[in-house]
C-alpha cells in the first residue's frame, strides 16, 4: 500500500485527481468523498494502476461486501477487523478497522470507518466520536510509533431517529473498544495481549503517562514475550516518566497474583512465569498516590516484529 504521506504538492494533486475520477463515476462532488491511505511513506499514489480499476470497483459496490472492504485495506494485518452493534432503539452501527504495526495513540498505520443508520447532527457526531476515540484507539499501543495516517471516519445516514443518546454513545464506545482490541491482538508478530492498568494515580494525565511508559518499553514487552517476571523493568519504566512516586509503595500484580510489595517478591517466580505464558495477561500497578485509574492495551515484542519490519518494502 501507499500512505501518500511526505509526498508534497504532488501527493495532494494525485489524491485530488483520484477523487475527481471517483466523483465522476458516482455522479457526486469530489468534496463528498473522504480519502484514506495506508502503506509506505514517501511513495506516490500509482494513478496509472488505480484509475483503470475504479469503474470495476464502483460497479461492484454492495452492502454485502463489508468483509471485502475490510480485507482490501489490510497491509501487515493477518485478519479483517469488523464489529457491529445495535441500540435499544434499533439503530445499527458497523465498524471496520485496519492496523497491526506503527500503532501508537495520538488520536492510533491505523484506519477506522464507523457507519450508522442513525440521525445525528455534526456536533453530536463530533462529541460522541471524541469521547469514544479517547476510550478506545487512544488507549492502545503496539510499538510506540505514531502513524502519519491515523484516520477515523464516522458516517451517519440519518435513516433512523436516535432517541437515547446515552445508549447510542455506549454502543459506539463498545464497538470502537472491540476494534481497538482486535488491532492489538493482530499486533505485528505478537503472541499475547497485555492489559496494563494503573491504579491510585494522582490524576488522569499522570496515570496515562505511567501506563504508556510501561506499554511502550521494549524491555517490558520482550520480558512478557519471554514470560520473564522481571518487575525491575516495570519499575524502571515508571521512573522514566520523571513523575514523583515512592517505589516502596508500589504494588505490582500479574493476573491477580501479587508480584511485589515493599520492593519484596510476594509470589514464586514459577507461578508468575506461568501467568505470563497466557494469551492475555493483566498487569496492575498500584501507586498509592490518589484515586485515579487508567487502562492501556498493548502486546509483546517478538523476533517476528523485527522480521516483518525489516522486510516491509521487499
Amino acid at each position: 500500500g501507499v500512505a501518500n504521506a511526505a509526498t508534497g504538492e504532488e501527493g495532494i494533486k494525485r489524491a485530488e485527481e483520484m477523487l475527481k475520477e471517483v466523483a465522476g463515476l458516482l455522479k457526486i462532488k469530489p468534496s463528498e468523498i473522504l480519502p484514506a491511505s495506508t502503506g509506505v511513506i514517501g511513495e506516490h499514489l500509482p494513478l496509472e494502476r488505480i484509475i483503470p480499476k475504479l469503474g470495476d470497483l464502483v460497479r461492484g459496490l454492495s452492502k454485502e461486501r463489508v468483509e471485502d472492504f475490510a480485507r482490501a485495506i489490510m497491509t501487515t494485518d493477518t485478519f479483517p477487523k469488523i464489529a457491529q452493534r445495535c441500540t435499544k432503539d434499533g439503530v445499527r452501527l458497523l465498524g471496520i478497522a485496519k492496523g497491526a504495526g506503527m500503532i501508537a495513540p495520538n488520536m492510533a498505520t491505523m484506519l477506522a470507518f464507523i457507519l450508522t443508520d442513525g440521525y445525528l447532527n455534526k456536533e453530536e457526531i463530533k462529541k460522541m466520536l471524541s469521547k469514544a476515540v479517547d476510550q478506545s484507539f487512544n488507549c492502545i499501543t503496539v510499538d510506540g510509533d505514531t502513524s502519519t495516517n491515523d484516520t477515523v471516519y464516522f458516517l451517519a445516514s440519518g435513516i433512523k431517529e436516535v432517541r437515547d443518546g446515552k445508549d447510542f454513545t455506549e454502543n459506539l464506545i463498545s464497538l470502537m473498544k472491540e476494534l481497538a482490541y482486535l488491532i492489538v491482538k493482530d499486533g505485528e508478530g505478537a503472541t499475547k495481549i497485555i492489559r496494563i492498568r494503573i491504579k491510585e494515580a494522582r490524576n488522569k494525565s499522570e496515570a496515562r503517562m505511567f501506563a504508556m511508559a510501561i506499554a511502550n518499553s521494549p524491555l517490558v514487552k520482550t520480558a512478557f514475550y519471554g514470560a520473564d517476571p522481571n518487575w525491575g523493568r516495570i519499575l524502571s519504566a515508571l521512573g522514566k516518566t520523571g513523575l514523583d512516586f515512592n517505589p516502596l509503595n508500589v504494588e505490582i500484580f500479574l493476573n491477580d497474583k501479587l508480584c511485589i510489595k515493599n520492593l519484596q517478591v510476594q509470589t514464586q517466580e514459577e507461578t508468575l512465569k506461568a501467568e505470563m505464558q497466557k494469551d492475555e495477561v493483566s498487569l496492575v500497578v498500584r501507586l498509592k498516590l490518589g484515586k485515579v485509574s487508567y487502562e492501556v492495551l498493548t502486546c509483546d515484542l517478538t523476533e517476528d516484529y523485527i522480521k516483518i519490519n525489516a522486510s516491509y518494502r521487499s
